[in-house]
């Protein structure tokens, strides 16, 4: 079943090398690990695209696909899953990977409240820029810091979920098989 349903969701690999603004990619989309439906491409893919997904707000994609080219992982998982933010997303992701951020870090949490000297003033120009540029730059460690926790969480935990899944859907598919060949015996030695 897994393989199946990643299937009905796969693009069509020829359709893909041969779009426009993919050819310079060349012989490098013509690996067969990128498109091949296995329990490893698909957990390595969705780590891939997961990080990069949650770490990177813009260009997500174009990273995801380098990184699975380079790694051998399923391509169309690894674009898919950057996904994980989207518009609805993204602000609550971000807003959680911040203050986990202030958390690992320990940063004063009275810099969230955007002071009262951060208000536009015409008077002071480029000033009123800096003060804002700071702001900006303070938020930046404890939130690269809790984007970077979260990502490297989240690749870890889809990978191993991918795998222990699989594994299981497996094992049990296998049993049922086992068990069908078994009941199907007992009918043709049954007088």
């Amino acid at each position: 079943m897994p393989k199946k349903l990643f299937r009905r969701f796969m693009p069509d690999p020829h359709r893909i090398r041969k779009h426009r603004l993919l050819t310079w990619l060349g012989p490098l989309l013509h690996h067969p690990h990128l498109w091949h439906v296995s329990r490893e491409g698909i957990a390595r893919g969705a780590a891939i695209g997961g990080f990069f997904g949650l770490m990177v707000p813009i260009g997500q994609m174009p990273l995801s696909a380098v990184a699975a080219i380079a790694l051998r992982a399923n391509l169309p998982m690894a674009i898919a899953t950057t996904f994980i933010t989207n518009p609805f997303t993204f602000a609550p992701i971000y807003y959680f990977a911040y203050n986990l951020g202030l958390m690992l870090t320990g940063a004063d949490t009275t810099a969230t409240v955007v002071p009262a000297s951060l208000a536009p003033n015409i008077q002071e120009g480029v000033g009123w820029i800096r003060s804002w540029v700071g702001y900006i730059v303070g938020l930046g460690k404890p939130l690269f810091i809790g984007l970077f926790v979260l990502a490297s969480g989240f690749s870890v935990v889809s990978y191993f979920s991918i795998n222990f899944l699989w594994r299981v859907h497996a094992l049990r598919s296998w049993r049922d098989r086992a068990g069908r060949r078994k009941a199907s015996r007992k009918k043709d030695i049954a007088p």
